[in-house]
């Protein structure tokens, strides 16, 4: 609770803290606006496969006509401006920058990014919650034994529900559930992206003027983000997915206590202890009352009567039986709170929030039927969603995961709805994040085996 007090202070003892964005999109740019007034930080250096996007980033954010025209990084540093680049690995290596952030979205570059930065001591925080799902188990060993930092960005929901969760056990209570809201229904898996703005209900007028990426919000509709940002939360807090993905139980704010706890208790859930997501819409399209469509969320019970007679008092919403409750938060900032894990990384050398276990996995779903020389396109596109599934099963099974499913090639028919596997696709085995995938599914194979 004093991190802008210990930003202050290294301010004025050291200078600001010395920012490495990778990645000027839509993340990148929200953390963009708010670094602009944020005291004891300097963005160094923006590294984006477009620069013109990074510059186009800085003005639309509201950064001075002059700012991202430095010559080089060196002159960047003396003169307060920041540098733009293509070059991420140059941007990492610069001995000048504090932290690293990467705001890319793609998994196969995250991976290198992470490795990148193991080799350089440099701490990273993964807006690239993708990268995180496909191989964050690994991605945190690896982080921890170069000894840096490897963090969850604040402001993304994953975050902020880790922070959750270690409120309440932190408080002694006992971790019910955890999660997220948005808007689905099961036809959603089928969206694609000629089909998503008419689900979002965006006018032509409005695409003109925003920057929206048709692929990226098709993902948050057709469930592939749900399930990769609850891979992150049940990877870093140990909560289980449901055995068969998740189950976006239409769901408000008063009725989290109620819904949101094991079967035996009259809940949805399979067992205490697990993450779901919570639709703010009834499966008939209405809206749920008091939905957490934007929000975040934590189930909780206690088996101390005193304490669960102090719910009551204090006005909690509760279960039937008053041992069940909930606190949530009804909406996220995104980009805009970034500065929380910039400032507890590189002032505390504290993760908000880090891949602790291998708890859950994202595998590819064939949104219709898939026939042999097919391409998949990957999170968002016209071919898979992602099924969210613990971990043991996917791997069990050889579900290939949703961060490798672009690019490659059908070889066996898959049927809509049906898992898509490793053996049912062509992979370039020597492909870098491939083999990181593959490496890190045999040491989790070897570890459970034990």
């Amino acid at each position: 609770m004093n991190l802008h007090h210990l930003m202050t202070q290294h301010h004025h003892a050291k200078g600001p803290l010395r920012i490495g964005l990778i990645g000027a999109g839509k993340f990148g740019s929200m953390y963009l606006a708010q670094a602009l007034s944020t005291r004891g930080v300097h963005l160094a250096a923006i590294a984006d496969l477009a620069p013109a996007r990074a510059m186009d980033a800085l003005q639309r954010t509201g950064w001075p006509a002059s700012q991202g025209k430095a010559a080089s990084l060196d002159d960047a540093l003396t003169g307060g401006a920041t540098f733009i680049t293509d070059d991420a690995k140059a941007l990492i290596e610069a001995p000048a920058i504090d932290v690293v952030i990467d705001a890319t979205g793609n998994p196969s570059a995250g991976i290198a990014h992470v490795l990148a930065c193991c080799r350089s001591k440099k701490p990273i925080i993964m807006v690239n919650v993708e990268a995180d799902a496909l191989a964050g188990p690994l991605l945190a060993r690896r982080a921890r034994d170069a000894g840096i930092v490897y963090s969850l960005a604040y402001g993304d929901q994953p975050a902020l529900i880790c922070e959750m969760v270690d409120w309440a056990r932190t408080c002694g209570f006992t971790v019910v559930a955890a999660g997220k809201g948005t808007k689905y229904l099961p036809a959603y898996n089928q969206s694609t992206p000629e089909t998503v703005w008419n689900h979002y209900g965006f006018t032509e007028e409005q695409l003109a003027k925003g920057d929206f990426n048709a692929k990226m919000f098709n993902s948050f509709l057709d469930g592939t983000k749900s399930a990769i940002e609850m891979a992150a939360v049940a990877n870093a807090t140990g909560l289980l997915p449901p055995a068969n993905g998740l189950l976006f139980p239409p769901c408000g704010a008063d009725d989290l206590p109620r819904i949101l706890k094991p079967r035996a208790d009259g809940g949805l859930l399979e067992e205490a202890g697990q993450v779901e997501v919570v639709s703010s819409l009834e499966r008939d399209g209405r809206p749920v009352y008091r939905d957490l469509r934007w929000g975040v969320y934590v189930t909780l019970t206690t088996g101390n009567p005193y304490s669960a007679r102090c719910f009551r008092e204090y006005g909690v919403v509760t279960d039937e039986s008053g041992r069940y409750t909930a606190l949530y938060r009804p909406a996220h900032l995104i980009g805009l709170e970034l500065g929380i894990s910039v400032a507890s990384v590189a002032l505390r050398g504290e993760p908000t929030g880090t891949a602790r276990d291998f708890t859950a996995d994202v595998a590819a779903t064939a949104k219709r039927d898939l026939a042999p020389g097919e391409v998949l396109d990957g999170e968002g596109g016209f071919t898979v969603y992602g099924t969210c599934l613990p971990a043991r099963r996917a791997l069990a099974e050889g579900c290939l995961p949703i961060g490798l499913a672009h690019g490659v090639r059908i070889e066996r028919p898959v049927a809509a709805g049906q898992t898509v596997h490793w053996a049912d696709v062509a992979f370039d085995e020597q492909d870098e994040a491939v083999r990181f995938r593959r490496q890190m599914e045999e040491l989790f194979r070897r570890e459970w085996a034990v």
